[in-house]
């Protein structure tokens, strides 16, 4: 039987969005595990999550202050079905990204980042799979915001980068 994660990192709540969009709770609540990269901000999203989602497995990014670095590592590491999971939020430059990580994580299958906004989806010189699913509130350079449902089956994982339709101008 197949696992459904729903990943995402950099919300940002309340600096970038007031709230996730609905798509993205219901997409998160029928998840059988919700990843998340880091990039909080508040407590607020976190403990919302926390609620909402049947399993959590996450870090903190760097504009997570207060507790947050408290209540959360810097790498999660989780093991769904036969995959080696890891969740960090800052990989450094993409230049040079798939060898870092390959010295950085020998022993994982799967390495979740946030960090750029910008979606992700390479495969290591060592077989491991870097995922970023950009952000579900802050597009910056990327025409969309985004976040990635990813499938674990067995040792086989595979994702769709799913886009959010713009959001309507506050009045």
């Amino acid at each position: 039987m197949a696992t459904n994660l729903l990943v995402l990192s950099d919300t940002h709540l309340p600096k970038r969005a007031r709230e996730l969009p609905a798509q993205l709770w219901a997409d998160i609540e029928a998840a059988d595990a919700v990843v998340h990269a880091g990039d909080w901000v508040s407590e607020d999203a976190l403990d919302e999550m926390l609620q909402r989602s049947r399993r959590l497995i996450a870090c903190y990014g760097n504009n997570d202050g207060g507790a947050l670095p408290e209540r959360l590592p810097l790498i999660a590491a989780a093991t769904v079905e036969h995959v080696r999971l890891a969740v960090i939020h800052e990989t450094g430059p993409a230049a040079g990204r798939e060898k870092r990580m390959d010295e950085q994580f020998p022993d994982t299958d799967l390495l979740v980042f946030g960090h750029s906004h910008i979606p992700w989806d390479t495969v290591t010189p060592a077989g491991m799979r870097l995922l970023n699913p950009g952000s579900p509130t802050d597009r910056r350079r990327q025409p969309f915001c985004t976040y990635l449902r990813v499938c674990v089956d067995g040792a086989a994982v595979s994702s769709e980068l799913v886009r959010l339709p713009p959001r309507k101008p506050a009045r």
